[in-house]
């Protein structure tokens, strides 16, 4: 019987590469580089800000011992335009009321750092969902470590055979796994490439058949 769900963000409840492209294509330019394609941004999007950085240094043949100047460029950048383009997914919203109205408790578990995901979510007006935000900056380690997604169940006061956690990456589906909770995988998010032995408890295309899946899940 599911009592806990967790969700991580970008990529899975909001789109929020284009602004994330935006403030790296800005950082790009502060070191003398042209832009980078969506594709190829996303495609870095899911180990934090600083990996995301670091491979787009490392993309345009940059120095990677600029990366402190650089990752406090991209933030600076990414600080004023935080939800410009940035929007929930289509169902996002509508799936959060549903699990909230329905008593679930709801966390959010994500690699980007805890105030710009406090503040995404504020903007959006999603932050009203979650009892417990968790960044990749939050504990001493980040996901894959499933310690994160660990801690943001045992805030919420739930068990891990009574969570699930939705994703849209690797990296999500190792901290599940790691974890010991059940995956849901979003398809329409981040993913690129193909996850090795991948086998998710629930997949969906759109988020607006997860509430169903998890509603179900608890009888």
């Amino acid at each position: 019987m599911i009592q806990t769900v967790v969700f991580d963000l970008d990529g899975t409840l909001v789109h929020s590469a284009p602004d994330l492209q935006v403030a790296a294509n800005r950082t790009l330019a502060d070191l003398g580089h042209g832009p980078l394609g969506l594709e190829t941004v996303i495609g870095f999007i899911g180990h934090g800000v600083e990996a995301l950085v670091r491979r787009c240094l490392r993309e345009v043949g940059h120095d990677p011992q600029d990366l402190p100047r650089a990752l406090a460029q991209f933030h600076a950048h990414y600080a004023r335009d935080l939800t410009t383009l940035t929007r929930p997914y289509a169902g996002a919203v509508s799936l959060l009321e549903q699990l909230q109205a329905a008593g679930l408790g709801l966390g959010l578990c994500t690699n980007k750092p805890e105030k710009p995901a406090r503040d995404l979510c504020q903007a959006l007006d999603l932050e009203r969902f979650f009892s417990v935000i968790a960044g990749g900056d939050t504990l001493a380690v980040r996901k894959p470590d499933p310690a994160p997604l660990r801690h943001v169940i045992q805030t919420l006061g739930g068990r891990v055979p009574d969570t699930i956690y939705v994703g849209d990456s690797e990296t999500d589906y190792l901290t599940a796994r790691r974890g010991g909770v059940r995956f849901a995988y979003f398809e329409g998010g981040y993913q690129r490439t193909t996850i090795s032995g991948f086998k998710p408890d629930m997949r969906v295309a759109g988020l607006k058949e997860l509430a169903k899946l998890i509603l179900n899940g608890r009888d």
